[in-house]
């Protein structure tokens, strides 16, 4: 416990902390010569700062420093070379202040925090290496893997399924349970060991939501395979899928603010391939969200398209139905699935 015998002293909540009063709790933590060569790095402004909130703490208590400690490591979570200078940092502070046990409590917690989300790498492999290098492993091995991937990369690997593989894959994405993390990393450590040289730079729960993020960015084909496959081995499980996906067709009941949003980050070209086939109602939804100048570039864009395969306008589809998904995912807007008409922005 560290205390000031300064004026005007007070208790700081520490699930409201700014982050001058956990820069505060921090250097107070760490004691005067520490203190003094972190100041000796700040501007004035900076200083006066930090120094005001520091006179007016009155202690710090464990579960003060615990707090802030967790939202350090948070914050420089996947950044390595903060991660490098903030465990040192943190490990000072940690051993002076807590006892032993909280403190090796935290420290683990930041080792464990620093391991890789496993397969997070399969986004810097040549699909095609990758996808051979999975397609023939036995199916629950295969749907444990795609389960813990990335869904866009997932989907992209079980359009590469054997068509005949693809229904009893995707069963067992929407049923696997919790799996060891010691067993999912030992996979992803062999996995990536097997692809080393196409490698650039509690174990997840399987289930329906992590199969609808892999069928929704599959093309229709193998969507239709899937879905056929489930239908005949559990109908109300079929039924839950599609009440969860979420598809282009289904952009037409959304707010009208979170299309603009969505259409922001859509190309010109994309856009255009995805209304070839098009309802109205989904075009009239589109053309309503453009600006005039746009839209009319858009219809004559439409107008003089020749023809074009169905697989590019799929892609033009699903790459806006991804945009929108990111959106959602960070918080911008919200999405429903099929049968939800109210969305709120």
């Amino acid at each position: 416990m560290a205390t000031l015998a300064v004026a005007e002293r007070e208790k700081i909540d520490f699930s409201k902390m700014t982050g001058a009063q956990k820069s505060a709790v921090f250097l107070i933590a760490m004691g005067e010569d520490y203190a003094s060569k972190i100041f000796s790095t700040m501007n004035e402004a900076q200083m006066s700062t930090i120094a005001f909130e520091m006179a007016r703490i009155d202690e710090i208590t464990p579960q003060m420093l615990d707090a802030v400690s967790k939202d350090f490591v948070v914050k420089f979570e996947g950044d390595l070379k903060m991660l490098i200078e903030g465990e040192s940092f943190l490990k000072q502070i940690v051993s002076k202040s807590l006892p032993d046990d909280r403190a090796r409590a935290i420290l683990d917690e930041l080792a464990k925090k620093r391991r890789a989300k496993p397969f997070i790498w399969s986004k810097d492999v040549n699909l095609n290496i990758l996808s051979g290098s999975i397609v023939g492993e036995h199916p629950q091995t295969i749907a444990m893997i795609l389960a813990h991937m990335p869904p866009e990369i997932a989907s992209a690997i079980i359009m590469e399924v054997p068509d005949e593989k693809k229904g009893d894959i995707a069963i067992r994405i929407a049923k696997l349970g919790q799996v060891s993390e010691d067993i999912v990393r030992d996979v992803d450590e062999a996995l990536k060991r097997q692809l080393s040289g196409a490698v650039g730079g509690g174990g997840k729960v399987g289930g329906l939501e992590v199969l609808v993020s892999i069928i929704n960015g599959v093309d229709k084909a193998t969507e239709d395979i899937i879905m056929s496959h489930v239908e005949d081995g559990d109908q109300e499980m079929a039924d839950d899928i599609r009440k969860r996906m979420f598809v282009f067709e289904d952009m037409v009941s959304i707010d009208d603010k979170a299309m603009r949003e969505i259409l922001k980050k859509v190309e010109g070209q994309q856009l255009t391939y995805a209304l070839k086939t098009a309802t109205e109602e989904m075009k009239n939804k589109i053309f309503s969200n453009l600006s005039q100048r746009a839209g009319d570039m858009l219809k004559d864009d439409l107008e003089a398209m020749g023809p074009v395969r169905l697989a590019e306008v799929e892609e033009a589809q699903q790459a806006i139905v991804r945009a929108a998904k990111e959106l959602e995912a960070d918080g911008t807007i919200t999405l429903g699935g099929k049968g939800k008409d109210d969305v709120l922005v």
